[in-house]
């Protein structure tokens, strides 16, 4: 059986990408989202989130008929649902997202369709959809009760890809398919074939959920190891980004470097579901948490310390002190601020030194409400070094690692990411 139509169900910075490189193999797709301005923007050949040479390929799928968009599904051969899988309460996982997309697909399901998850889920996931779409559409048979025989093929492919590179690691990644049967693994192969040129290896849905978890948990696990160097040798006066560059050159050593945080919907928050299904055991998983966590808390206290020091040793007042956040996107280059420990500094600015701070960020045109409603404007960099007493540098966005900076400019700089220090 051939995918004549695929359904993409939900199209943010995974969902959209997802859609259109399956549409530029010149199959019918269409992307489903709640989000009435994203389908319109869509729609019109644009896009609304900011992604490297995703703008040319909506723009040409669009236009070839391809790629639509809209807001209720509609019948297809394959529906892969790509929504938020954010947490809730004591970092509990909440399946609400993919609920409600199960649910919404349900009612136009047909015999021989397959439906992939792809969003990062905790173990366990995939079967809790197709119990969902089983309970909406007890007319049709599903993997957990008919096995092979089902008439519903599902199973979980998660998503690796790099923010700033996803068009061409969704084409060149390898992609890892759990089905809930053999039969329904290779209908899943069978789909990402049209458009992956990566090899797509077989597992089982629960390995394949934890697979997503470990990869995220292992890079949580080596930052943590980073962020606490950088405050230990803080405390040691020792220059980290210095200590770090030495240590590397040890044949068998290569240390991150270290930042403001973690940030961004995987690393951020993927952890967090390993901990809630094994607590007991997830011990060094919690702990890497834990110190990614109180980073932006620790920047936040380094630049309440400048401030007091300026205070100590001139005139100003504080409330006469100017701070710039330079960066509020959870990593370079991009636009994107879920989970970013650098918008969670600037908040923290914010809220003690209201209308004394002020954002340079060149990814975004307008700052969230939670920052404006605060006094936060978003100023230009050359103004930010005019204008300001303290520059926190917190995220190594191209424009300021480009910019000639010179240490006798400004000596009031906490920088976070090894920049201009």
């Amino acid at each position: 059986m051939s995918f004549e139509t695929i359904s993409v169900i939900g199209l943010g910075y995974i969902g959209l990408p997802t859609a259109a490189v399956f549409a530029s193999r010149k199959v019918n797709v269409v992307g489903v989202d709640v989000n009435q301005h994203a389908v319109d923007t869509i729609n019109k050949g644009e896009i609304h989130i900011v992604e490297p040479e995703l703008d040319i390929v909506v723009r040409a799928t669009v236009s070839e008929g391809y790629l639509k968009a809209t807001t209720t599904p509609e019948p297809a051969d394959a529906f892969l649902i790509a929504v938020p899988t954010p947490f809730k309460g004591d970092y509990e996982p909440d399946l609400s997202y993919i609920e409600s997309a199960s649910n919404a697909i349900a009612s136009v399901l047909k015999k021989g369709d397959l439906v992939v998850l792809e969003s990062t889920s905790p173990v366990g996931a995939t079967e809790q959809m197709s119990v969902w779409l089983a309970e909406a559409r007890p007319d049709l048979t599903f993997p957990q009760t008919h096995g092979e025989a089902s008439d519903i093929r599902v199973a979980h492919c998660p998503e690796r890809v790099l923010p700033g590179h996803v068009i061409r690691e969704l084409v060149e990644n390898d992609r890892v398919i759990g089905g809930m049967t053999s039969l329904c693994s290779q209908r899943a192969v069978d789909l990402y074939k049209i458009c992956v040129e990566g090899e797509c290896v077989i597992t089982n849905a629960r390995t394949a959920e934890m697979a997503k978890l470990t990869e995220n948990s292992s890079r949580d696990v080596s930052i943590a190891f980073a962020n606490e160097l950088s405050i230990i040798c803080d405390k040691l006066d020792i220059n980290v980004w210095e200590l770090i560059s030495l240590s590397n050159r040890h044949p068998r050593v290569n240390i991150l470097q270290p930042g403001p945080g973690v940030g961004g919907h995987c690393i951020a928050v993927d952890p967090w579901f390993i901990v809630s299904r094994t607590p007991e055991e997830a011990k060094l998983i919690h702990t890497a948490r834990l110190v990614n966590d109180g980073k932006p808390a620790w920047v936040a206290d380094k630049v309440e310390k400048t401030i007091s020091d300026i205070v100590h040793t001139t005139t100003k007042t504080m409330t006469d002190i100017k701070i710039a956040c330079f960066g509020v996107a959870f990593k370079p280059d991009i636009d994107d601020l879920r989970e970013s420990p650098a918008l969670d500094i600037t908040k923290l600015l914010a809220s003690k030194y209201m209308g004394q701070v002020s954002v340079v960020e060149p990814n975004i045109k307008e700052l969230p409400q939670s920052l404006s409603e605060k006094g936060v404007d978003l100023i230009s960099l050359d103004n930010a070094l005019t204008q300001s007493d303290v520059v926190v540098m917190l995220v190594d966005h191209k424009e300021f690692k480009a910019y000639p900076y010179k240490k006798t400019e400004m000596q009031n700089i906490v920088d976070t990411k090894g920049i201009w220090a």
